[in-house]
């Protein structure tokens, strides 16, 4: 029903890559495509680690086996 997310090892992915930028994405087995509060409160954290180091989140995806919906079109970056 969940799993856990470590913005260190985001960050240390990105350093990694030399990223200037990320496009974060997980699915929702349930189906449902509507990103929850905790998805809301994951991208922000993230945002602001990745923002320490000059890393920008370009958007979040919440993938379903039907659909994919972003984040940014919902105003939530």
């Amino acid at each position: 029903t969940q799993t856990s997310v470590y913005p260190r090892e985001v960050v240390v992915r990105a350093l990694a890559l030399q990223a200037g930028s990320v496009v974060l994405a997980h699915n929702h087995p349930s189906g449902e495509a509507r990103p929850s509060r905790a998805d809301e409160a994951l991208t922000q954290t993230l945002k602001a680690a990745l923002g320490l180091v000059d890393v920008r989140v370009l958007d979040h995806f919440i993938v379903t086996s039907t659909q994919a919906v972003s984040m940014a079109e919902l105003g939530l970056l």
